[in-house]
Protein backbone atom coordinates (compact mmCIF):
# COMPACT_ATOMS: atom_id res chain seq x y z
CA UNK A 1 0.00 0.00 0.00
CA UNK A 2 1.53 3.53 -0.52
CA UNK A 3 1.57 6.30 1.79
CA UNK A 4 -1.29 8.46 0.15
CA UNK A 5 -3.64 5.36 -0.03
CA UNK A 6 -3.16 4.74 3.75
CA UNK A 7 -3.76 8.06 3.98
CA UNK A 8 -6.64 8.32 2.42
CA UNK A 9 -8.04 5.43 3.94
CA UNK A 10 -7.74 6.89 7.58
CA UNK A 11 -9.34 9.90 6.36
CA UNK A 12 -12.26 7.72 5.42
CA UNK A 13 -12.37 5.94 8.65
CA UNK A 14 -12.28 9.50 11.13
CA UNK A 15 -15.46 10.47 8.36
CA UNK A 16 -17.39 7.38 8.61
CA UNK A 17 -16.78 7.45 12.00
CA UNK A 18 -17.72 10.76 12.68
CA UNK A 19 -21.23 10.47 10.37
CA UNK A 20 -22.06 7.32 12.92
CA UNK A 21 -21.83 9.92 15.59
CA UNK A 22 -23.93 13.04 14.01
CA UNK A 23 -27.02 13.50 16.04
CA UNK A 24 -26.17 12.23 19.27
CA UNK A 25 -26.15 14.59 22.24
CA UNK A 26 -24.46 13.52 25.24
CA UNK A 27 -26.90 13.28 28.52
CA UNK A 28 -24.34 15.64 30.52
CA UNK A 29 -25.10 18.67 27.82
CA UNK A 30 -28.47 17.83 28.06
CA UNK A 31 -30.26 20.53 30.15
CA UNK A 32 -32.61 18.76 32.44
CA UNK A 33 -33.05 21.23 35.29
CA UNK A 34 -36.80 22.80 36.09
CA UNK A 35 -35.26 26.56 35.93
CA UNK A 36 -36.75 29.02 34.58
CA UNK A 37 -35.63 31.78 32.25
CA UNK A 38 -37.59 34.33 34.30
CA UNK A 39 -37.47 35.03 37.89
CA UNK A 40 -40.47 34.27 39.99
CA UNK A 41 -40.51 37.88 41.41
CA UNK A 42 -40.01 39.47 37.87
CA UNK A 43 -42.90 36.91 36.64
CA UNK A 44 -44.94 38.10 39.77
CA UNK A 45 -44.06 42.22 39.18
CA UNK A 46 -45.19 41.49 35.39
CA UNK A 47 -48.28 39.52 36.18
CA UNK A 48 -49.12 42.13 38.71
CA UNK A 49 -48.28 45.13 36.07
CA UNK A 50 -50.70 43.79 33.57
CA UNK A 51 -54.03 42.59 35.51
CA UNK A 52 -53.38 45.90 37.51
CA UNK A 53 -53.51 47.98 34.07
CA UNK A 54 -56.42 45.84 32.53
CA UNK A 55 -58.11 46.75 36.09
CA UNK A 56 -57.67 50.16 36.11
CA UNK A 57 -58.55 50.40 32.41
CA UNK A 58 -61.76 48.64 33.46
CA UNK A 59 -62.79 51.27 36.29
CA UNK A 60 -61.68 54.14 34.35
CA UNK A 61 -63.88 52.88 31.53
CA UNK A 62 -66.60 52.42 33.76
CA UNK A 63 -67.05 55.33 35.62
CA UNK A 64 -66.64 57.42 32.15
CA UNK A 65 -69.96 55.71 31.49
CA UNK A 66 -68.69 53.30 29.19
CA UNK A 67 -67.36 56.20 26.30
CA UNK A 68 -64.12 56.95 25.34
Amino acid sequence: MTTSRRLADRKVEKFEKNITKRGTVLETTAKKSKDYPVGPLLLGFFIFVVIGSSLFQIIRTAASGGMA
